[in-house]
């Protein structure tokens, strides 16, 4: 199996390679889901927030609302901190056990944990390689500014409050550079595809000769 953490800065175009990549038969872990559930209401991390955070960042039907709990967390260093501890462990765990229920059927499968936190969470440790998606900061203004109808003050805050994108592709294996024609992105996309899909049947190759002399 070969396990890719797929990331990239906000608005950068991640989920756009992520479906290119589960069509080609990727199966993907997508992080902000995981993210969705852990908070579900009545779960450890719902209560852990409510009880940092006050009931006014819930719905009506005692849900978590995202969208206030975003406002006190984007403008406010501690608070996302905080928000942090509650809620990268509890996803780490998840995308672990995900992972390792994968590896049990199917050893020979590329897996992409889809996580725009990849690095700052700390999840890198659960992947092979790192593929960072990048474009440059003002094209992430205009994105998120079209795409969550903020201003250019509040879209800046926004980007922000993840780790520094140069600071990623420091990080990363493989560097995605989606600022040009999609159709040239996907074709870099493709190639990566087919080299990871080589580096997961080569080790489960290894893992299964290995099994065998152990059975031997």
């Amino acid at each position: 199996m070969r396990v890719i953490g797929l990331t990239g800065g906000i608005a950068s175009g991640k989920s756009t390679i992520s479906d290119y990549l589960r069509q080609h038969g990727a199966i993907v872990i997508d992080a902000d889901v995981l993210a969705r559930e852990i908070v579900r209401r009545g779960q450890p991390a719902w209560q852990d927030i409510v009880s940092c955070f006050g009931k006014e960042v819930l719905q009506e039907d005692g849900e978590i609302d995202r969208v206030r709990l975003g406002q006190k967390v984007f403008s406010d260093q501690r608070a996302r901190e905080l928000l942090n501890r509650i809620t990268h462990p509890r996803v780490i765990e998840k995308t672990r056990e995900t992972i390792g229920r994968i590896k049990k059927v199917r050893p020979d499968a590329v897996v992409v944990v889809d996580a725009p936190l990849l690095i700052e969470a700390g999840m890198d440790s659960l992947v092979d390689e790192v593929w960072v998606v990048a474009v440059d900061e003002e094209t992430q203004v205009q994105r998120v500014m079209e795409r969550d109808g903020l201003d250019r003050t509040a879209a800046r805050q926004r980007i922000a409050s993840q780790m520094p994108l140069k600071e990623k592709i420091k990080r990363a294996d493989r560097v995605i550079d989606n600022q040009g024609p999609l159709a040239k992105t996907l074709a870099d996309v493709e190639k990566y595809w087919k080299e990871a899909c080589k580096a997961a049947r080569r080790s489960h190759k290894e893992q299964k000769r290995e099994a065998d002399c152990r059975g031997g």
